[in-house]
């Protein structure tokens, strides 16, 4: 089939599910077509793949308007996509602006018969979706869909309360490739540059937003260092990013606390760690912590929105109440003082992304909805 898949580019779930999903569909031989402002922080670490091609949206100033007219904009790209290559499916990655945009697509060339399908990811309906200035909008552009995706069962359930669509919302969980996120002989190398011997890493992964409380990563760490020697990577960038800097010296803790920035082989640092940090207000699948089982680390996080759907409690790593620093900071000395604990929670999460996050289920549940949506039209 000939898909399009539009994303966001930047370091976050939603825009590394998607270029995940696209770069997978093509080594099953479909031609996809990755439409984002800029190539896919995950496409930079891929040479040319065949079937996958990369189509950059570029945003229009008008003088007279204080913003870029992007939706608009992207809304043309993507109606010149599905000329050009005759697209059958147009996947949106994003409700905000990429379900507009399709929507307003498949307008411009109303005799393509290509369906639309949009993929929600979490504060595209619970943040930004949901704000009065966009909710009518996204509930025109959800209805408008030929099928409507969510990758957790709690997040259907508040596109179900905000918007509606309880009936038709398919839930396909994200995915993780286990080949890529692995434990590796040459991350010893690696980790000899970040710790010294006695040290354990402990990592937080994120896009340094508000909902993923990076104060609290910091205020954990505080206490775990008091048990045991530790450092602490800040894989990511954001807008709470100097907030935690401050913080972190502030306890006392500052030259322990390495910020990395923007990293593109995060398969590699997860290949390091001891133990991931993540405790977030609320997420609605949580990738990172996928990425973090398969790479056979354990996970102490909160147990808001998806979360529960992905970690075993006790099993793979420790859910605690969201904001509960003391508890997340003593299941994390849990962990990291008992190395057979630590061995046994890592391998059943590996086994866990294995049996029910696979890339092959995914793939297969895409391609059902899509051939479904192919036959429906012709």
């Amino acid at each position: 089939m000939r898909i399009g898949i539009a994303c966001h580019p930047t370091y976050g779930g939603s825009g590394a599910a998607a270029t995940e999903l696209g770069r997978h569909l093509a080594r099953r031989g479909h031609s996809v077509h990755i439409i984002s402002t800029d190539r896919p922080f995950r496409l930079n670490r891929a040479a040319y793949q065949e079937n996958l091609y990369l189509h950059q949206v570029e945003s229009v100033k008008y003088p007279v308007l204080k913003s870029e007219l992007y939706t608009l904009s992207c809304s043309v790209k993507m109606a010149q996509i599905v000329r050009d290559e005759g697209l059958d499916i147009l996947h949106s990655h994003y409700a905000v602006p990429y379900a507009v945009s399709a929507m307003l697509a498949r307008q411009l060339c109303p005799e393509s018969g290509v369906k639309l399908v949009t993929t929600l990811h979490g504060t595209d309906i619970t943040l930004v979706g949901s704000h009065p200035a966009f909710a009518p909008v996204v509930r025109m552009a959800l209805h408008h869909s030929d099928a409507v995706v969510s990758v957790s069962h709690w997040l259907s359930r508040e596109t179900c309360r905000l918007f509606g669509l309880c009936e038709s919302i398919r839930v396909i969980h994200n995915f993780v490739d286990t080949a890529e996120f692995r434990r590796r002989a040459e991350s010893r190398c690696f980790r000899a540059s970040l710790a010294r011997p006695e040290e354990k890493v402990v990592l937080h992964i994120s896009n340094f937003r508000p909902v993923k409380r990076t104060a609290d990563v910091v205020r954990v760490f505080r206490r775990i260092v008091d048990e045991a020697p530790a450092v602490l990577l800040m894989v990511g960038d954001g807008p709470d990013r100097d907030a935690a800097h401050i913080l972190s010296h502030e306890l006392g803790v500052g030259e322990r606390v390495h910020f990395l920035g923007l990293q593109d082989d995060i398969a590699g640092f997860l290949a390091t760690g001891d133990l991931l940090l993540f405790p977030s207000e609320y997420e609605s699948f949580g990738l990172a912590v996928l990425e973090a089982m398969a790479s056979e680390v354990p996970v102490v996080c909160s147990n808001g929105g998806g979360l529960p759907e992905v970690m075993a409690q006790g099993e793979t790593g420790y859910m605690c109440p969201v904001g509960d620093v003391e508890e997340m900071a003593a299941r994390a000395v849990e962990i990291l003082r008992d190395s057979e604990k630590a061995r046994r929670m890592g391998q059943a999460g590996r086994a866990r992304a294995e049996e029910r996050f696979n890339p092959e289920q995914a793939l297969e549940a895409h391609e059902e909805l899509y051939e479904s949506l192919f036959r429906a039209g012709t």
